[in-house]
C-alpha cells in the first residue's frame, strides 16, 4: 500500500511538468530566442562576454555575425584555465566540474565544463521530464513500486586544483538527488566504482534481491550485464528475475542492432523501450511517444541550437541555420550554446528532422563517422538499418562493427570494408555479406550509385570477428565501462587495422 502511494504521489508530481513542456512546443521559436538572450545577458562580465561584447548583442543575428563556431580545440585554452581554478571565464557560476571524455575518435581527453545550472536545469531536468513523459503515456505504470537499475560510467571522480573530472555519469550520481538515488539501483558506493569488471560483481549482488521496475543504460553495455544476470542465475529471461520490469530507458548508441537480442531476453509483450540523447555537453532530446523512434528536441534545458546542413559542412560553402530554418529529412550537424559556458559549440553530432511541428530528430551519426571517401555520404543509421535487414533475412545477431574504407589504387576500384562480431552467427557469412552489400544500397541512393556495376565501388569485404575481439579491443585501450563505444564509421583505416592485427594474433597464438 505504502509503495502504491508513493508511486500515485510521484506520478502526479512529474506530470504537472506537461504544461511547461506544452509551452515550447507551441512557442518553440521564441523559447529559443529568450533563452539565447537570457544566456547572452547572464554571461555579460565574463571574459568571453566581454571579448564579443555580449551586452550589446540583442538577436540572434548580431550573435551569429560576432561570435565564431567554435570546436574543443578553439575552446580548450579558455576551459585548462578553468580546470586550474579560474573561473568566470566563460561562464560567471563556478564550474568545478568536468566530464572527461574521448568520445570514440580522439585519444585525447576532452574535458567538458559541468555547471551547476547544466546540472540542474538540464540534465535532472531532463531525467525529471524522461519519467514525465512516460508516466503521461502510462498512466498503469508502477515504476515508482521499485527501483531503477541504472548503469553508468566505470569511471571515479579524480580531484585536480580543486576541480573534479570524471565521466558524466559519475559526476551525475556524485551530486543525485536524493529522491534519485532513493529510486535506483545500484547504491552510488558500486555505481562509482571504477574496476568494470569488479563492478559487473558487484551490481548483480546489489541488485538481484530488488524490485527492479526500470532499466537504464548504454545498450551495449547494458546487454552485458543482463546477459552476464541470466549466466549466473540460470534463468531463461529477464522477467524471471525480476517480473515488474516495465521499461527501458536507453541512449548512447543505436539500439537497432541490439533490438531482437533484447526481445529475447525480455519476451513481455507490453515492455516498453524509451530512448534519451544526452552527452557530456548536455541533454538533448527524449522519446515521447511510446513505440515511436523519434525524438523530441527539448527546448528549455538552457541549450540554444543551431544546425549545419551537412552537404555544406566543413567546405567554404558552410552555413549555420536556427531552429526555425531547419527543413525536414536532411542531416544536420548540431552547434550548441549552453548554460555550461559552451558558445557555439560543434558536439560532432548528425541528426535529421521527422518532424517540425513540434520538432522531433532521429540520430544519424557524427561528423567524424561517417564515410564519404567515394561521395557515398554513409552515415550509421544507414549502417545500423542494413545491418538490421541483412540480421533479418539471415537470423542472425551482432554484438559490435566497425566499418573502413578500402582506398583506390591504381586502377583498383574502391570500397567498404568491414568487421562484425556475430553472437550468433549466420549460417554463410557470403550471403550475409551480400545481403549486406544490397541492404545498403536499399538504404542509401548515393551508395547504390556508385556500386551500380561495380563503377566505383567493388562489393564490400566482411570480416566476421573472434568472440570478444571488440571487447578485448576496448579493454587494450582502456575504455571498458558504460559510457564508451565502438567507432562505427571512419574516413580512415585506423580502427580497422588494430582490429584485423589484434584477431591475427590471436589466430597465430591459437595456432600456436
Amino acid at each position: 500500500m505504502a509503495l502504491a502511494i508513493i508511486n500515485s504521489i510521484a506520478s502526479w508530481i512529474l506530470k504537472k511538468r506537461i504544461h511547461q513542456i506544452e509551452l515550447f512546443l507551441k512557442y518553440p521559436h521564441e523559447v529559443q530566442e529568450e533563452l539565447l538572450l537570457s544566456l547572452l545577458r547572464t554571461a555579460e562580465n565574463t571574459v568571453q562576454g566581454r571579448k564579443y561584447d555580449y551586452p550589446s548583442i540583442r538577436s540572434y543575428v548580431s550573435f551569429a555575425e560576432r561570435v565564431p563556431v567554435s570546436t574543443y580545440e578553439d575552446l580548450e585554452p579558455m576551459i585548462e584555465q578553468t580546470r586550474k581554478g579560474e573561473q568566470n571565464v566563460f561562464w560567471p557560476t563556478q564550474i568545478k566540474w568536468f566530464a572527461k571524455s574521448s568520445g570514440t575518435t580522439n585519444a585525447k581527453s576532452k574535458f567538458i565544463p559541468v555547471s551547476y545550472e547544466a546540472l540542474e536545469d538540464c540534465h535532472y531536468k531532463a531525467g525529471k521530464d524522461l519519467l514525465c513523459l512516460y508516466l503521461n503515456n502510462n498512466e498503469d505504470s508502477q515504476l515508482f513500486t521499485g527501483k531503477s537499475l541504472r548503469l553508468g560510467g566505470s569511471k571515479q571522480l579524480y580531484e585536480d586544483n580543486n576541480t573534479f573530472f570524471g565521466d558524466l555519469s559519475a559526476i551525475l550520481i556524485d551530486n543525485m538527488p536524493i529522491w534519485a538515488e532513493f529510486s535506483s539501483t545500484p547504491s552510488n558506493k558500486v555505481s562509482l566504482m571504477s574496476e568494470w569488471e569488479a563492478k559487473i560483481p558487484a551490481i548483480i549482488k546489489e541488485t538481484m534481491t530488488e524490485n527492479v521496475t526500470s532499466f537504464a543504460g548504454v545498450p551495449s553495455w547494458m546487454l552485458v550485464l543482463l546477459n552476464k544476470i541470466l549466466e549466473e542465475t540460470g534463468k531463461c529471461d529477464l522477467t524471471e528475475i525480476w517480473p515488474n520490469v516495465e521499461v527501458y530507458f536507453h541512449g548512447g548508441v543505436s539500439f537497432e542492432p541490439y533490438r531482437q537480442q533484447y526481445k529475447k531476453i525480455l519476451p513481455k509483450a507490453d515492455f516498453k523501450y524509451y530512448e534519451i540523447y544526452n552527452a557530456s555537453e548536455g541533454f538533448f532530446a527524449i522519446q515521447d511517444i511510446n513505440g515511436s523512434d523519434e525524438l523530441l528536441l527539448m527546448l528549455d534545458y538552457g541549450i540554444f541550437y543551431e544546425f549545419i546542413p551537412m552537404d555544406t559542412f566543413g567546405t567554404p560553402d558552410q552555413k549555420v541555420i536556427r531552429l526555425a530554418d531547419v527543413e525536414l529529412n536532411k542531416n544536420y550537424a548540431i552547434v550548441i550554446t549552453t548554460n555550461a559556458g559552451l558558445w557555439r559549440y560543434m558536439i560532432g553530432d548528425t541528426v535529421r528532422f521527422t518532424s517540425i511541428n513540434p520538432y522531433r530528430i532521429k540520430i544519424t551519426g557524427r561528423t567524424k563517422h561517417h564515410i564519404n571517401v567515394f561521395g557515398e555520404e554513409l552515415m550509421v543509421e544507414n549502417t545500423d538499418k542494413a545491418l538490421a535487414k541483412a540480421c533479418a533475412i539471415h537470423n542472425c545477431e551482432i554484438k559490435d562493427y566497425t566499418v573502413a574504407p578500402v582506398f583506390m589504387e591504381g586502377r583498383e576500384k574502391g570500397a567498404h570494408e568491414w568487421i562484425v562480431e556475430f553472437v550468433t552467427p549466420p549460417a554463410s557469412a557470403e550471403a550475409f555479406r551480400q545481403s549486406l552489400d544490397e541492404a545498403l544500397q536499399e538504404v542509401n541512393s548515393d551508395y547504390e550509385a556508385k556500386r551500380y556495376n561495380n563503377m566505383t565501388l567493388n562489393p564490400l569485404v566482411l570480416n566476421v570477428a573472434r568472440p570478444g575481439l571488440f571487447y578485448d579491443w576496448l579493454k587494450a585501450e582502456d575504455k571498458l565501462g558504460g559510457q564508451h563505444k565502438i567507432p562505427r564509421l571512419s574516413n580512415e583505416r585506423n580502427y580497422l587495422e588494430q582490429l584485423k592485427k589484434m584477431q591475427a594474433n590471436s589466430l597465430s597464438a591459437d595456432l600456436a
